[in-house]
């Protein structure tokens, strides 16, 4: 068996009394309280989360233009600390990977999926030459969530008031230097550091020293998600999945759409024009009862439907919530279908995405 990679706070998620599992070749926290007291800190206060098993990698600012050859989003006009969320997609339109870019002013960076590390990497370097591509080893990625995280960040130093969500600068938090940008994957408002490795547990001791903020681990980290409507590679994105199917047209910009020139353009095109064969939607099982992937959905009538991909108890919903590909036909919200739960029927009913309002704060207008 291949020796599980470990994080720089692995030491500290230890003492604090975590409750560790592998995950995509790492060894990661999934709880520290449990996986419901952390999700409702989150939504009331502020968490921390160690997301430094995510690949970290830079790219030469030149390589903008190649990089729009790889993703259906505009790069090259991407402002100077703005984030981008898009998707990679392969040869067929299906997505490799989703990820966010970041302008930071002298070259680019990607934030990609642990599990994507493997392939990712390759697919920069063979479409954008290996020069151009340097994956960060020195570095840790920590994610403080909630409503209290940029009032945290502030009182540790950070210059957070001119940030908006989806946009970064170089700060320092406690007087550790970091890259801070506010975006997260809770559904919350919040911040992302990438840190010095070697004062990672700095940093992270000194939010935790706030009685504000709490550890939380992969567990909290996937129910928020799941009620924010956000995507989880491997469940709910893969290499057959399209951006169109997957409800991300958003990402997918009026000149991306106009000139195309991206791998995959011939499908992602063809779908944004004439829709595609199955779409995401968000669904609310009845009663307590989780309705779990892979299960299928039926319309009343007992015709396929599509399938779950996601699926828990919402804590912040107080009620299962799931997500699905369903056809077309099936895509309305309010529509009443079946899912076959492991032998049982659940009802379940097309809901809009997401479940809970999103906490993030968007610059205005």
């Amino acid at each position: 068996m291949t020796e599980l990679r470990t994080t720089p706070l692995h030491e500290l998620h230890l003492e604090s009394g975590a409750k560790m599992m592998p995950f995509a070749g790492w060894d990661m926290p999934v709880s520290f309280a449990g996986t419901l007291d952390e999700h409702a800190h989150t939504r009331s206060s502020a968490s921390l989360f160690d997301v430094s098993h995510m690949a970290v990698v830079d790219l030469d600012a030149s390589a903008a233009e190649g990089l729009e050859r790889l993703v259906p989003s505009a790069i090259t006009t991407l402002g100077v600390g703005r984030c981008r969320y898009t998707a990679f997609t392969n040869e067929d339109g299906g997505i490799l990977d989703d990820a966010i870019v970041t302008n930071h002013g002298d070259h680019l960076g990607l934030v990609v999926n642990a599990s994507r590390r493997d392939v990712m990497l390759p697919h920069l370097r063979d479409h954008l030459g290996g020069a151009a591509v340097t994956e960060r080893t020195n570095t840790a990625l920590l994610a403080l969530q909630g409503p209290e995280a940029v009032a945290v960040l502030a009182d540790l130093g950070a210059e957070v008031g001119d940030l908006f969500s989806m946009e970064a600068s170089a700060t320092e938090v406690a007087g550790v230097p970091v890259w801070l940008s506010r975006s997260g994957y809770t559904g919350e408002d919040g911040g992302e550091l990438c840190v010095p490795a070697d004062r990672a547990e700095e940093l992270a001791r000194a939010l935790l020293a706030d009685d504000r903020v709490l550890p939380a681990g992969l567990g909290a980290r996937d129910t928020l998600r799941l009620e924010a409507g956000l995507c989880l590679y491997g469940n709910d994105l893969d290499e057959t999945v399209s951006p169109v199917e997957a409800g991300l047209s958003w990402t997918i910009q009026k000149r991306r759409r106009e000139e195309g020139g991206f791998l995959g353009a011939d499908r992602v095109l063809a779908e944004l024009a004439d829709g595609p064969g199955r779409l995401r939607v968000g669904l609310r099982p009845e009663g307590r009862r989780p309705a779990r992937p892979p299960a299928a959905l039926r319309t009343a009538e007992g015709n396929e439907a599509g399938v779950i991909t996601s699926g828990t108890f919402g804590p912040t919903v107080g009620a299962p919530v799931a997500m699905a590909y369903v056809d077309p036909g099936a895509a309305t919200v309010g529509t009443a279908l079946v899912a076959d739960v492991r032998g049982s029927d659940v009802a379940c009913e097309v809901v809009d995405l997401p479940f809970v309002p999103s906490g993030s704060v968007r610059r205005p207008r």
